[in-house]
């Protein structure tokens, strides 16, 4: 019996998903070419959908492809992973996307929600998986960097006249901190 050992590799999500309760897609990120056109994606993803909203599991194998999901109320996040991967680095992906998705939807975690706060959760989901490389696990870092922008009232309602203002305080601080260097800035 032959044993082939397989080279490890930093790519280890093909696809994170999020779908809603009728089984269309709302978020979907295809890191390689398993599924080359938005056609096989969406069959793929249908065919997901199709074998687990009425599962009670949390991991499934379909295509030749590890998935592991989770639902709640009208949403169902997949993150999916070749065959040969760790489910439960694929467990800890898709538990940082659900926490951090809650947080950012104030744990109202419906379709709705979602898309009041899409561009949040796409930075997120950045943050997370990078051309399939697992870049963070832990919800706290991931919100960390994602900085709401519900939270910053510079940003919110267009405010940008006060990111000015800081900055220019930020640059002046600089410049008083260096006072006695020769950096070339002029008064």
């Amino acid at each position: 019996m032959e044993t082939a050992l397989l080279e490890a590799s930093l790519y280890t999500v093909k696809a994170i998903c999020i779908l809603d309760n009728d089984g269309n897609r709302i978020i979907s990120k295809f890191y390689d070419d398993t599924f080359p056109t938005v056609k096989e994606q969406k069959d793929f993803e249908k065919n997901l959908f199709n074998k687990t909203h009425k599962a009670n599991a949390e991991i499934i194998m379909i295509d030749g492809l590890t998935s592991v999901y989770r639902s709640n109320v009208d949403l169902f996040f997949y993150v999916v992973g070749s065959s040969q991967e760790n489910e439960l680095i694929l467990h800890s992906v898709l538990n940082c996307l659900f926490d951090v998705t809650s947080q950012i939807l104030r744990k109202n975690i419906e379709k709705r929600a979602l898309f009041d706060h899409l561009d949040g959760i796409y930075l997120a989901i950045d943050e997370i998986v990078d051309g399939g490389i697992i870049l963070e696990a832990d919800p706290a870092s991931v919100l960390q960097r994602v900085a709401l922008k519900g939270d910053d009232p510079t940003m919110s309602d267009g405010n940008f006249k006060d990111v000015g203002q800081r900055t220019s305080k930020v640059l002046q601080q600089a410049k008083d901190q260096l006072g006695g260097w020769s950096v070339g800035w002029k008064n």
